[in-house]
């Protein structure tokens, strides 16, 4: 197992695993970055996000996707969008492998806060988590607004 940054060349791997993911949460058709997306978006000038790659045997089997955020009550924040194995290799210690460099990246880059989120219903993910010692927070909801909302919202003003 090598556990390593993301480079440019790992990224239609990386999508693969997004799909796999996708359709693991029940949204195999949420999907619509495209590797172009990837590249551009995680390898220009301002990178909008950063990636661990886990390998077996030269395949990319597992990744990590984060970004940094600023708390207006923390400081500088890592976000870990995605923690990806491929199904044949989950139980295997490559997500803790992951996990692991994220938290490193965390205490190296002197974060005070890591954060991500997780279904309610992906009870494996969450013992895991509370397990390392994360708090999984139920008083906090998320927000989010889609592309038709934001043309909706905007077509309002």
């Amino acid at each position: 197992m090598n556990i390593r940054k993301g480079e440019k060349k790992d990224m239609e791997a990386v999508l693969d695993l997004i799909q796999e993911l996708a359709t693991f949460e029940k949204e195999p058709d949420a999907v619509v970055v495209t590797v172009a997306d990837l590249e551009r978006d995680g390898f220009g000038d301002y990178p909008l996000f950063y990636t661990f790659v886990a390998e077996v045997d030269n395949e990319i089997v597992g990744t990590a996707l984060y970004y940094y955020r600023y708390s207006t009550w923390k400081g500088k924040t890592i976000h870990l969008e995605d923690l990806i194995v491929k199904e044949k290799m989950r139980g295997s210690g490559l997500g803790f492998a992951l996990y692991s460099k994220i938290i490193e990246q965390g205490k190296h880059d002197k974060v005070r806060r890591i954060e991500w989120n997780v279904l309610d219903w992906n009870t494996p993910a969450i013992d895991f988590y509370v397990k390392s010692g994360a708090k999984v927070l139920d008083t906090w909801r998320v927000a989010q607004m889609d592309e038709n909302g934001i043309n909706e919202f905007l077509s309002n003003l």
